[in-house]
């Protein structure tokens, strides 16, 4: 007689769980794998391994998760709502539970177990879950188990929104530009999740007796917890911590499978197949980026044209003038000559410190500068601009906007539109008469952005080189929408389960970057009002895909400069270069810190509390050794005074 198991599978949102348990509810076998929005496969590779442990088993078995539905109809297996799979899974193990708090990829989850059973589950918002603590760790540049270590260490909590990924990294990127500790950041990032959570979830509602905390993130992240429990204000008699939490509701769906008929092995086989060849019909295609090889490479050979002069540095005798431009993500610096042509340049992530960036970046410069080039001025841009400006004495600072608007004029003096994408930011530049008549950021998303394309290139196991390439040679793009990286998440999954190869999502994600762009900042409905003459600029316009997207969209060739990404600093150096021409005193040098000046560059880095006010803002104080200070934190004017 064979043996009988029972199988629950949990398919979440960003991995599958299977638990077997022999016919004494015993776990004999688990296990747990990300899935990298491959759901299909994932859960075939596993019932696969499955079979091939227990050849001579039968099997009941149940599914459960927010990606299940679909697997389970094609596998003729019963879906359990998770909710109900983790209810049941508490009764059983944790009797004496009064409250779950379950974290997920992109759930979460609290379930009041009282009279009646009350259950509260996260709707449209992922802010607060695995997803939402990947992202956040990325910018700090590390992982979520590098997250737990950091906050170990932390001495201060900052108010950090985490509604989602968008608002949260609007809170993070400042404190890092600022020169805030990661580990308080880290700490900060955790509090958010549970500000979140009970905020958002609990709504009111008093979390009291003992509390059971479950899912992977709980489970991993014993600082994540920690918050949790201090925030709670619960006892050590108040917190279950059961084994194997992030396995729960796993465990719930297999309890639930006692009920549903029994299959052997080679049913099971049959089943596995059945899933394989399964394709759902929802989603839509569109239209190709490129109906061939050939258009590709016309289209490659005509924005070949918009280039940058340039000359080598090595042998360079004259004037030349540094454009640095310190972005949200990434750290650009030029260096051009009086004809305005590309003596250097160097683009790089800025690691959440600028300042380190840049100073990294000019002694690189200095390394290969020759001893007749004279630098005469220097200026920077972007969101760390009055920082660097500060700690490395740099001539002039400029607005973002002006700094890309003077270098878009090189490539077209009758600009009409300039559009930049960047890491984390849209800008959209209208011109009337060549001057600026309309400017329009991005405020609360930042699904159109290189930061979005990146993350989701990560999720699907991709380089951005790849991601590109796939997009270009994919025939059958996928729809996607214009939303936000909460509900792109989940359309992604549909199409993947309904059978849409990689590419074809990449295709449809660049569609979508520029469908945001174009319809929740730029605001444009009649494409006309664009006008005849548009630049397109910042990093991610780098990615053929995007630029491919963006002229089909809007019915028009547009001009993409050779240096799209580094327009900023290019623009900034330009503004330099007038500045000193219009110095009547033609023998004066950059003041920015040279060579040896930065090896003696000391910062020291204190936070006070202004009280000057009612905010009582906690002001982070950066004084450098060259006697400058530089206070950031405050939100009015009385903080930037504060002895």
């Amino acid at each position: 007689m064979s043996e009988l198991l029972h199988v629950g599978l949990d398919v979440g949102s960003t991995t599958v769980k299977i638990i077997v348990m022999n016919d004494k509810n015993e776990t004999i076998y688990k296990n747990y794998t990300r899935h990298f929005s491959d759901t299909k496969n994932t859960v075939c590779n596993c019932l696969e391994q499955l079979s091939k442990d227990y050849p001579d088993a039968s099997f009941t078995m149940a599914l459960t998760g927010s990606g299940a539905m679909s697997a389970a109809k094609f596998l003729g297996i019963p879906f359990i709502q998770e909710v109900i799979s983790c209810k049941r899974a508490v009764e059983k193990y944790l009797p004496e539970t009064d409250v779950v708090i379950e974290l997920g990829g992109e759930d979460a989850k609290i379930i009041y177990f009282d009279k009646f059973i009350e259950q509260r589950m996260n709707g449209t918002c992922a802010g607060g879950t695995g997803a939402f603590l990947d992202q956040m760790a990325s910018l700090l540049n590390t992982d979520t188990a590098g997250l737990n270590e950091l906050a170990k260490d932390y001495k201060v909590i900052y108010p950090i929104a985490s509604r989602c990924g968008v608002f949260a990294k609007t809170d993070v990127q400042p404190l890092l530009n600022e020169g805030s500790r990661k580990e308080d950041i880290a700490a900060s990032i955790f509090q958010a999740v549970v500000n979140q959570t009970i905020s958002g979830l609990a709504c009111g509602r008093p979390i009291r007796g003992k509390v059971a905390f479950l899912g992977g993130p709980l489970s991993y992240l014993p600082e994540l917890r920690k918050r949790f429990i201090e925030t709670l204000q619960l006892k050590d008699d108040e917190i279950i911590i059961p084994e194997d939490a992030h396995l729960l509701v796993a465990k719930g769906a297999a309890l639930d499978s006692l009920n549903t008929p029994a299959f052997t092995n080679a049913e099971l086989k049959e089943k596995i197949k059945n899933l394989k060849k399964s394709k759902d019909t929802t989603t839509q295609p569109i239209d190709p980026l490129f109906e061939s090889t050939e258009e590709y490479e016309k289209f490659k050979k005509r924005h070949n044209k918009a280039k940058v002069e340039s000359k080598p540095l090595e042998n360079y005798k004259g004037d030349c003038f540094i454009g640095i431009d310190a972005g949200s993500t990434t750290t650009k610096l030029v260096l051009i000559d009086t004809e305005n042509h590309l003596l250097y340049s160097d683009y790089g992530s800025n690691e959440g410190n600028p300042l380190n960036s840049v100073i990294k970046m000019l002694k690189k410069l200095y390394s290969v500068l020759p001893k007749d080039a004279k630098l005469r001025f220097s200026g920077v841009t972007g969101y760390g601009e009055k920082l660097i400006q500060t700690a490395l004495n740099v001539d002039l600072n400029e607005i973002e906007t002006i700094a890309h608007y003077t270098a878009a004029k090189q490539f077209m003096p009758d600009v009409t539109s300039i559009i930049d994408i960047g890491g984390q930011d849209m800008k959209y530049i209208k011109l009337k008469n060549n001057a600026i008549d309309n400017i329009m950021l991005n405020e609360a998303c930042s699904s159109g952005c290189g930061s979005f394309i990146e993350t989701f290139a990560k999720s699907l196991g991709l380089t951005i080189e790849e991601f590109v390439q796939s997009a270009i040679d994919s025939k059958t793009p996928v729809d996607l929408g214009s939303r936000c990286t909460v509900f792109m998440n989940s359309k992604i999954k549909q199409a993947q389960k309904e059978g849409y190869s990689v590419g074809d999502i990449s295709a449809g994600l660049s569609y979508s970057v520029v469908k945001n762009a174009i319809q929740k900042v730029m605001k444009v409905r009649d494409m006309s009002t664009l006008g005849k003459h548009i630049v397109v600029q910042g990093g991610t316009f780098y990615n053929d895909a995007v630029l491919r997207s963006f002229e089909k969209i809007v019915g028009r060739n547009v001009i993409r400069p050779n240096i799209a990404g580094l327009m900023g600093a290019y623009g900034v150096a330009l503004l330099a270069k007038e500045q000193y021409e219009s110095n009547i005193d033609m023998a004066y040098f950059s003041t920015i810190l040279k060579d040896d000046e930065l090896d003696k560059l000391d910062i020291k880095t204190s936070q006070v509390r202004c009280g000057r006010c009612e905010n009582n803002c906690l002001l982070t104080i950066n004084k450098f050794s060259n006697g400058k200070s530089f206070i950031s934190g405050n939100r009015c004017e009385k903080g930037k005074r504060k002895s």
